[in-house]
């Protein structure tokens, strides 16, 4: 790292189902002029643009921008599945750290359709085939949604390793329901108790509906500089990225017959190790994270992929309520996306949105008491994980 690199200002506009949702060109645009107001700066001045999504046309990302100006700038599209927004948050923040500009935007948006995740294309191979040969070899056929096999599987596999009673996932989709209530900005805020999200119907393995994340459409932005830019114009310098890794599958994915392996825990692991070693930190300084939560069972490998509690405790740090908040480490406290939503490429920055309101104190009622580190983890199946630090500076 040669720059150190700064989160001027982050924006978002409220998740909502596809069904009230407007397009992705409108939303992008407002969660751009969102994060540039919390900046204080004006469109003129960013000079590149990194913009995601998962499904639309090529070049939506000019679309978006288009709207909030024509100014040349270089705008590369990004889109790696559920980790698009944080990866388009690492290249923005490699072109800061690398002196290659100062000002740099990343802008992530999704306007989802109703239904479960399906792939876009019957005509050509497909990139989760070679995923799809270990489910084959693993589980049974099924009609269920492929996304709920999946995580569905791996959280099937890890309660008959511990022996747990798979009735535990359904305790976090409480919690996630609980920190919602306190943000404006997620579509699920109503309270629901294990014995509703139990009977709720059934997906596939332990998943029940309410233990998945919904369709969701939204956009959410941040604007990177370097410190150097930053002190020389008077722009916030409170909130930098301490550390930040992106990891891909090894080949011990497809070696195995491992669901949880399948779902990216250990890409997951590798780069939060990563991160901790470059920032000199462990997982027992963290007292708030983001994480990925698409389905409960995810949240729940999750806390032990990034060492939030040592492999096969995750029943007890639950049980515990280290979870939460008054625990150790509060998770989600956006709500996640479970009930915040999970519009595929927006959702990287709106973690970093959130974790930003964190540092700064500004995050209302959701606010976690003396953070002065918050880490952030996202993936995509297909696969790559992108795990960032951010810290509050001063």
């Amino acid at each position: 790292m040669t720059a150190r690199t700064l989160v001027a200002g982050v924006g978002m506009i409220p998740f909502t189902t596809p069904r009230t949702s407007g397009t992705y060109d409108v939303m992008g645009e407002r969660a751009v002029r969102a994060a540039l107001d919390d900046a204080g700066l004006d469109y003129t001045r960013i000079q590149q643009a990194y913009v995601g999504w998962v499904y639309g046309d090529s070049t939506s990302g000019q679309a978006a921008l288009y709207r909030v100006g024509t100014t040349g700038i270089p705008v590369v599209n990004v889109n790696n599945n559920c980790s698009t927004g944080s990866s388009a948050l690492f290249l923005a923040r490699q072109a800061i750290e690398h002196g290659v500009a100062d000002v740099v935007l990343a802008l992530d948006f999704e306007q989802m359709q109703r239904g479960a995740l399906a792939l876009a294309f019957t005509d050509r191979p497909t990139p989760m085939d070679s995923f799809g040969q270990v489910v084959a070899r693993v589980q049974e056929p099924s009609d269920a949604p492929f996304a709920a096999q999946y995580f569905g599987g791996a959280g099937r596999e890890y309660a008959q390793r511990y022996g747990m009673d798979p009735a535990v996932f359904a305790q976090i989709a409480v919690k996630a329901r609980r920190h919602a209530a306190n943000n404006p900005y997620a579509v699920f805020r109503d309270p629901v108790t294990v014995e509703e999200v139990l009977g709720s119907p059934h997906i596939y393995g332990p998943l029940t509906r309410l233990q998945c994340c919904p369709p969701t459409c939204g956009a959410a932005a941040a604007v990177l500089v370097s410190e150097e830019y930053a002190r020389a114009h008077g722009l916030k310098t409170d909130v930098a990225v301490a550390a930040q890794a992106m990891t891909t599958d090894s080949a011990a994915t497809f070696s195995g017959d491992s669901m949880v392996r399948i779902v990216g825990y250990d890409m997951a692991r590798t780069a939060a190790l990563r991160v901790y070693e470059q920032a000199g930190v462990g997982p027992e300084d963290i007292r708030v994270v983001e994480l990925h939560d698409c389905f409960t069972t995810n949240e729940l490998l999750t806390y032990e992929a990034l060492g939030l509690t040592a492999e096969g405790t995750a029943e007890k740090f639950i049980a515990d309520g280290d979870n939460t908040y008054g625990g150790r480490v509060v998770t989600n406290p956006s709500g996640g996306l479970l009930s915040k939503g999970h519009p595929l490429g927006a959702t990287g920055l709106a973690q970093c949105a959130e974790l930003v309101w964190q540092l700064r104190g500004q995050a209302g009622d959701r606010q976690v008491q003396g953070v002065n580190l918050a880490l952030q983890h996202n993936i995509g199946l297909g696969g790559a994980a992108v795990v960032t630090l951010y810290e509050k500076v001063g």
